[in-house]
């Protein structure tokens, strides 16, 4: 404490000793620090890695010049925004029919009559797509609904097994609890299975999006009448233009984290609940 002229007390301020607590939390385990710190932190990491990859000796790698001419020529001359809009569309619906499919079929693992079935259909996850890819041809011909069915079905089985294992590992005390308030024991799925894990389900949702994204460019590299992002990827790769390869997924990379940070928005929009009480938030 320290007197004014006036005499009156005043607090020094604390800002200098906030921002030293703030640098030396940045480099302890289990911290939470500030928005601006983090950002700082994450301006920080982009540099670094934009001079090592402008230094980088490595000849297949192309500079950070040569990305954006690529990306120029892709862009004005090679339709690279139609392609992506494709892909996008694509993505989003197969997406959306996955998640639908999936919820509904995870919810109903709470039945074990349907348990079998669920838990068989999951374990397609080992299973290469290329592989069904003929058999998905003579189901349904081609072009693209070929390509929404098979994104589909290799989106689904990632979902479906993330998100039963949600609903397995339910507390025991979630469904106690809902029965002690006199709950039938559908009232107790909707209330603990349904809507105590949809938060989760979103959760869910993001990681399967990113895997959507990853199987993109086989699934248009197998059935490439309608083109797409992936097909074009696939044309410059054969040409081995690594300029326009890596100016591609630059684009997809950055579509692709738009997404998750609105799926994530969404989450902390309709299920707020959901990072109360995390550790660093």
């Amino acid at each position: 404490m320290a007197e004014t002229p006036s005499g009156e007390a005043s607090v020094a301020s604390p800002q200098p000793a906030q921002k030293e607590n703030q640098v030396i939390d940045a480099f302890s385990p289990n911290k939470a620090i500030s928005h601006t710190t983090f950002l700082i932190i994450i301006a920080f990491w982009i540099v670094a890695s934009l001079v090592v990859w402008s230094t980088s000796k490595i000849k297949a790698i192309p500079r950070p010049g040569e990305v954006l001419s690529s990306l120029s020529h892709l862009w004005n001359e090679m339709g690279l925004g139609q392609e992506l809009i494709k892909s996008i569309g694509l993505n989003l619906q197969a997406l959306s029919i996955s998640a639908v499919i999936c919820l509904l079929l995870a919810y109903l693992t709470v039945i074990p009559f349907f348990r079998p079935v669920i838990i068989a259909f999951s374990k397609g996850r080992f299973l290469s797509m290329v592989g069904f890819s003929f058999v998905f041809t003579l189901l349904l011909g081609g072009g693209s609904t070929l390509k929404l069915t098979m994104l589909v079905f290799g989106m689904s089985v990632f979902f479906l097994t993330s998100m039963a294992a949600v609903v397995a590992e339910i507390p025991k005390a979630d469904f106690d609890h809902a029965r002690t308030l006199r709950m039938p024991e559908w009232k107790v799925v909707w209330e603990v299975v349904i809507r105590g894990t949809f938060d989760q389900a979103f959760e869910v949702m993001r990681q399967n999006a990113a895997i959507g994204w990853m199987m993109l460019t086989m699934v248009e590299g197998i059935v490439r009448a309608d083109g797409g992002v992936g097909a074009m990827l696939l044309n410059e790769q054969k040409h081995m233009l690594m300029g326009d390869i890596f100016a591609i997924q630059i684009v997809i990379l950055i579509i692709g984290l738009t997404q998750d940070y609105v799926i994530g928005m969404l989450r902390r929009l309709i299920c707020p609940y959901s990072v109360l009480t995390l550790e660093r938030k």
